[in-house]
């Protein structure tokens, strides 16, 4: 696996194809290959150089065990009521951290497509490094506003349950969770789930990290202002079914985001289906297409 050093930081990378560079930003909890290897090759064979990386604190780029763990019920409890919070790191300083992988890579300028969390990392490298995004797709992913942030109940279970301590219990969290969160007209293949997340537990396993990631997440609340300084041609996905992140979240990131085109799909909950993975690429790579 590349590793890219970014000063102090080594982010483990992975590209696919040939042509106009497009990075993939996985979530919270998520590693480079919760973007699945065949979603990436299909989107690379729409003539594109697609590159999935390992944020900080998870798979195999640096976990930084160094710092504070912060109490996320704390973290949570003062984002509910307006107050931002003191984390080791925020969303800005990961979304940095994309540019610095650019960098590290040659790259001056590429398509970002982020979920989840890796959407708001995406919005932040869009905000704070401009020159450097070509076109932002922003999927299942909110502003920050905590009535656009708010979800489902059956999501809220998922959220507030620590990760499991054993490799077994990695992959029955992960079953679970897929059936609370995920796209329920097109659930995953129980098997490949429990691969899936017995390799991300293989690759990385540290519950203070995923606690990190979280509070970086709610520690600024609502950024919604700072998304108006967006530039660049914006598409925001979201899941008609999503019960993590309600479609309002998607409605309010691309209210927020100047120009910005929202489009719901239909029975998608806060997953990739693979039967919806034709439509998926389609759309992003006609977006990248297009503004480029």
């Amino acid at each position: 696996m590349p590793m890219a050093n970014i000063g102090g930081l080594h982010i483990a990378w992975e590209s696919f194809g040939e042509g106009d560079p497009l990075l993939v930003v996985a979530g919270a909890g998520a590693q480079m290959i919760h973007w699945p290897e065949r979603f990436c090759e299909a989107l690379a064979s729409e003539g594109f150089r697609v590159i999935r990386f390992d944020n900080r604190d998870s798979g195999l780029s640096t976990v930084l065990d160094a710092l504070a763990t912060p109490s996320l019920p704390r973290v949570l409890a003062r984002y509910m009521i307006g107050l931002n919070s003191e984390v080791p790191y925020g969303l800005e300083d990961m979304g940095d951290d994309a540019a610095k992988l650019m960098d590290a890579l040659g790259i001056e300028r590429a398509h970002v497509v982020g979920a989840s969390m890796g959407g708001a990392l995406a919005q932040s490298l869009a905000c704070h490094h401009p020159e450097r995004v070509r076109s932002l797709v922003s999927m299942m992913s909110t502003t920050g506003g905590r009535w656009a942030s708010s979800g489902r109940m059956r999501g809220i279970r998922v959220m507030i349950t620590p990760p499991p301590s054993t490799r077994e219990g990695a992959m029955a969290h992960a079953v679970w969770a897929l059936s609370l969160i995920g796209s329920r007209r097109y659930p995953t293949d129980e098997g490949e789930t429990r691969l899936r997340a017995a390799l991300a537990f293989d690759r990385c396993h540290d519950p203070s990290a995923h606690a990190r990631q979280m509070a970086a997440i709610f520690a600024k609340g609502d950024r919604a202002r700072a998304l108006r300084q967006i530039q660049c041609p914006t598409l925001v996905l979201h899941g008609a079914d999503d019960a993590l992140i309600t479609p309002r979240g998607g409605r309010a990131t691309a209210r927020a985001i100047p120009g910005a085109t929202f489009r719901l799909i239909k029975d998608m909950g806060h997953d990739l289906p693979e039967p919806l993975w034709p439509e998926l690429v389609s759309i992003i790579a006609h977006h990248a297409r297009t503004a480029a």
